[in-house]
């Protein structure tokens, strides 16, 4: 388990990664995957897989089965099924219904130009003004702090009335916001940890007022640092992150596991996927893991790490 027993909540230990099909596996990406393994595999639990390719526009053709092959190169095996976001409209559509039915939501007219990137006003929580039309659906927000304690960033809070405001759950696009799909997915799933990355630390604020409001579980949570190129930028698609080199997988895992603080030793390299998963698993401490938000990745800055994992 990731940090406090959870066992009187939950029945067993449950994981998950839920990577988007934007483009190929890339560091960072495995970084996360490798640690929810290895966190819910630690005692003995369950991993799962969610494609979350809810973002049409942004899906690309083959990312899905070049995702599922390479997490199957570096012998990353999932427990069940795996969860398509895209099939599961029924249950958002729900979720949102009882949200409205139990007034947490309200239609919003204002656009993003309307906004200008700043916290949300409240301009349409009271109803929408004259000569404006619903684009969007919101979460009312009507509490200040939420905390939490993370396994390895430590005690969070977040003021939501001031650092975000009513926050949109259903996209103007019509398509449903990613934190009310990833809490009913969560729930439906089991998942008893939530292991990903900081980027998504702040958004667990919003998350789990999703949870109250719907009377749904609350996963444990366990932020990583977020691995980024030479101008400290988040790797992915849109920064050109270059794909992992696959034809030394052994040296990839070996890299992401240096990364997560594990210092798996030198002669593992030369060792097969499976063994160096196996020796993940055994030798697995979130403890050790960098309590910071941002790290640089190997092959974009000085190698910290005398292996290169990418092309």
């Amino acid at each position: 388990m990731i940090s406090d027993p959870i066992s009187d909540r939950v029945p067993s230990v449950c994981g998950r990664f839920a990577p988007s099909p934007t483009g190929p596996l890339h560091f960072g990406s495995l970084v996360a995957a490798l640690g929810s393994l290895v966190s819910a595999r630690r005692h003995g639990g369950r991993w799962l897989v969610r494609i979350e390719d809810l973002d049409t526009p942004r899906n690309v053709a083959g990312a899905v089965d070049s995702i599922l092959r390479d997490l199957e190169r570096c012998a990353m095996h999932w427990d069940g099924e795996i969860m398509y976001q895209s099939r599961r409209t029924d249950a958002y559509a729900e979720a949102l219904e009882r949200l409205a039915d139990r007034g947490w939501t309200f239609d919003c007219g204002c656009s993003r130009r309307d906004l200008a990137g700043g916290v949300y006003p409240g301009t349409c929580r009271d109803g929408l003004p004259r000569g404006r039309s619903a684009r969007s659906v919101r979460m009312r927000v009507r509490t200040a702090n939420i905390g939490f304690r993370d396994a390895i960033q430590g005690s969070t809070a977040q003021c939501l009335q001031t650092e975000v405001g009513d926050f949109v759950v259903l996209r103007a696009d019509g398509v449903v916001a990613y934190h009310l799909a990833t809490v009913v997915d969560d729930a439906e799933q089991r998942i008893s940890e939530v292991v990903r990355g900081c980027d998504l630390l702040e958004s667990t604020p919003r998350q789990i007022l999703i949870q109250r409001a719907l009377g749904l579980p609350r996963p444990e949570y366990a932020h990583l640092p977020v691995a980024v190129d030479a101008q400290e930028r988040k790797l992915g698609k849109q920064n050109l992150a270059r794909p992992i080199a696959f034809h030394s997988p052994g040296a990839v895992l070996v890299d992401a596991l240096e990364f997560l603080g594990q210092h798996p030793p030198l002669e593992l390299v030369r060792a097969s996927p499976a063994e160096i998963i196996s020796w993940a698993i055994g030798s697995w401490d979130t403890r050790r893991v960098p309590r910071r938000r941002r790290a640089p990745a190997p092959g974009y800055v000085d190698d910290p790490w005398p292996r290169s994992c990418l092309q």
